[in-house]
């Protein structure tokens, strides 16, 4: 069993930066692929990124964030970051950390937080 807190969330001008954690219980969690994913208002979850098991040697993006988000792990911590770079009005939504054996699709991700909102504004 997994649980995951996110944190970091607020409101940032477009153009700025955030940088979102997700802290997990439990010893395991070297073990879990971690993906972000968002939802805003009136839309379906999506795929942000995720960072492969173990060392976190692998990392993927959404085409929509490639280039201006990083994500990176912190086993010793059991923690899983997200930093957004040159935030866009579209980045507005809630994020949630997952983990599990994780690709793209949310179907893939056993656990989840319960989400942190993110708000750009102009």
């Amino acid at each position: 069993q997994v649980q995951l807190v996110e944190s970091g969330g607020g409101l940032v001008q477009a153009g700025g930066s955030l940088r979102l954690s997700c802290a997990a219980s439990g010893r395991t969690f070297s073990s879990y692929v971690m993906g972000w994913f968002r939802q805003a208002p009136g839309k379906d979850r999506e795929f942000v990124g995720a960072i492969s098991r173990w060392s976190g040697g692998s990392r993927y993006y959404a085409d929509s964030v490639k280039g201006r988000c990083t994500i990176s792990r912190d086993n010793a911590k059991n923690t899983v970051y997200l930093q957004m770079n040159s935030l866009k009005l579209e980045d507005t939504a809630v994020y949630y950390c997952a983990a599990g054996a994780g690709d793209t699709r949310d179907r893939t991700y056993t656990y989840w937080g319960p989400g942190t909102q993110v708000t750009v504004s102009s």
